[in-house]
């Protein structure tokens, strides 16, 4: 009976705890991921890899690679929409993107990019350090957890037994150019819902990028990389109001036109494709083409996630769906964007309606 007793305490004030969320305040400037790996798993192909009812940090994710990293430099970048410069550092906006652009090799910054997410409390699912290309697990920030004298007298108890329901992962790119390197940060993220009427079964469902989120861990990186926290937060501040990117149809094909030029459209639609799920597995920027797939982030199997009812992909039907995203500079400050199917030939289904309104809608 002791023992009983105990346990129904404990539960009963777990339950409180609970209760009590609602009337906390909740920090929500502050960071303070938590990644249950115990290390990466890159033997597992991440296309395969499924959700465990067990765990529910280990949700599926697919690598990116980029084959032709080093195939030939970016050329310059031209006059940004917004931009500010603190020693060899600067951050270039547009729209809801942001990314760092620093005069030092992908070389010099690999080692302190991995350390900075190691700090971060995130591991390393993909590292390809000659792509310039890393990718962290999915991790919990548990300082949305509620902040209370509970909590805090509690600690491991409360964080054992209380859940954020939500789990982020970011992707990071380095892209080498004539004069140094462009660093993009792409969140995505996850969260648990029910899936049926008595609420007692859940599932892991994609939820919209934080473009927030991304310029708080630039802002963060940028301080590992030797700027000031003062200097940080000026950086992050700068404003830049968001170019044109509309749905257009041209010669019978959907397409994303874009009021930029190429050099600038090429980088946002790749940091467009990294936010919305798709998988870049190669890319050729000399003839403007990113080779991507899709894979349904669905690994229950009984409801399909936000891109599977996109593409309405189905449990019978869970091969990649590969495409080729081809960004096409015009004359002066206009870009245009176009789907082309696994062999190069335009794509002019209801998926490549659906694609460029995903990509036009992410550069707004």
């Amino acid at each position: 009976m002791k023992n009983l007793s105990h346990i129904s305490r404990a539960a009963l004030l777990a339950t409180l705890v609970v209760s009590l969320a609602a009337c906390s305040v909740l920090e929500s400037d502050k960071i303070d991921y938590k990644s249950a790996g115990k290390a990466p798993t890159l033997e597992v192909p991440p296309d395969l890899s499924q959700l465990s009812r067990e765990n529910r940090y280990a949700v599926p994710g697919g690598a990116v690679t980029a084959n032709a990293y080093q195939a030939g430099a970016a050329n310059a970048p031209g006059i940004p929409t917004a931009v500010a410069n603190i020693g060899d550092v600067r951050m270039e906006r547009s729209g809801t993107q942001r990314w760092i652009v620093i005069n030092r090799s992908p070389d010099q910054l690999w080692d302190p990019v991995k350390d900075f997410w190691q700090e971060s409390g995130f591991l390393l699912t993909t590292e390809q350090r000659n792509l310039g290309i890393m990718e962290t697990d999915w991790a919990e920030n548990r300082a949305k957890l509620p902040q209370d004298i509970i909590r805090g007298t509690l600690g491991k108890l409360v964080d054992s037994v209380y859940s954020t329901g939500e789990l982020d992962r970011f992707r990071t790119r380095l892209e080498r150019t004539p004069t140094g390197t462009e660093i993009f940060i792409s969140h995505r993220g996850m969260q648990e819902v029910y899936n049926n009427s008595r609420q007692d079964q859940t599932v892991w469902q994609p939820r919209p990028s934080d473009p927030e989120l991304e310029t708080e861990f630039l802002r963060r990186l940028m301080v590992k990389l030797g700027v000031t926290q003062e200097q940080s937060k000026i950086l992050a501040a700068t404003t830049a109001p968001s170019k044109t990117a509309t749905v257009a149809n041209v010669s019978g094909q959907p397409v994303v036109q874009i009021n930029e030029g190429f050099d600038r459209a090429w980088r946002r639609v790749g940091l467009a494709l990294d936010r919305t799920g798709f998988t870049v597995e190669d890319r050729d920027r000399s003839a403007g083409i990113y080779y991507v797939r899709y894979v349904t982030p669905n690994p229950d199997k009984k409801e399909p996630g936000f891109f599977g009812k996109l593409f309405g992909s189905s449990e019978k039907n869970e091969a990649p769906i590969k495409f080729r995203i081809l960004v096409k500079g015009g004359q002066g400050e206009s870009t245009t964007v176009s789907v082309l199917n696994a062999s190069g030939a335009p794509e002019t289904s209801a998926n490549a309606q659906r694609i460029v309104q995903v990509i036009a809608d992410d550069l707004k």
